[in-house]
């Protein structure tokens, strides 16, 4: 029996055949992912109803082929978190990641513990508040954010967050080296020495991912500006 047209339109489309290359034998929890996203993420507003039928290629696999870009074992900040997007397919993904989901929203941090807890993910901790109230109780050498803001408000809240040396991985559309022209100034100020466009998802997706890194130099960030530490030599992000 055809389902109406409303309906139709809340019914996860099938994972396409890349999927598989980026969860491995993660896959099924990738898809239960899917439905609670097409479920009560559409009716949370998280997601719009327009987005299911794409749902794989434009949101999980968007995300997700991203993850080569982190090292094994490491923490990560996800700032902005709302429909989980990148950090909880980055968590189904990559089990061994500790990540760490920043969320101003109450109704958003709800629901994405609702969905930590269905999924069953253990290597996911969600808190509530914006990028800057977790200055200095936070830090990670990976922070990662998608659709945010622009770049020079992103860098400002989240390279605090970072470790010296880590990296600011800002998933962005195909004007981010204009906005990096614009910006680096301000990511100058704020001690990023390098910002390197990369590109993830060749032979999975019809559009590959783009991803700016920013990196870090040796020393901290307080209150979004630098602020130098004593150090006999540099590291290298």
């Amino acid at each position: 029996m055809d389902l109406p047209a409303g309906d139709q339109e809340r019914v996860p489309p099938p994972p396409p055949p890349g999927a598989v290359q980026v969860f491995g034998d993660r896959l099924v929890l990738a898809e239960r992912f899917s439905v609670i996203l097409t479920d009560s993420g559409v009716s949370h507003g998280l997601i719009g109803p327009r987005e299911v039928p794409r749902l794989w290629e434009r949101h999980l696999l968007n995300c997700a082929v991203i993850h080569p870009a982190i090292p094994a074992d490491e923490m990560v900040i996800d700032v902005g978190s709302g429909a989980g997007l990148p950090g909880l397919a980055l968590a189904i993904a990559r089990p061994d990641l500790d990540l760490h989901l920043v969320e101003p929203m109450l109704r958003r941090t709800n629901w994405l513990s609702m969905a930590v807890d269905e999924l069953g993910l253990t290597n996911v901790t969600v808190h509530r508040g914006r990028a800057e109230q977790f200055w200095g109780t936070l830090r990670a050498p990976v922070v990662t954010a998608r659709a945010v803001a622009r770049l020079s408000e992103l860098a400002t809240w989240c390279l605090p967050l970072l470790m010296p040396g880590g990296s600011l991985l800002a998933i962005k559309g195909l004007s981010v080296a204009e906005e990096v022209e614009t910006d680096r100034a301000v990511l100058r100020r704020l001690g990023a020495i390098d910002e390197v466009i990369e590109r993830f998802g060749s032979g999975i997706m019809d559009q590959e991912t783009t991803v700016l890194r920013v990196v870090m130099g040796d020393r901290t960030v307080q209150q979004g500006g630098p602020k130098k530490r004593k150090s006999k030599g540099k590291r290298q992000g």
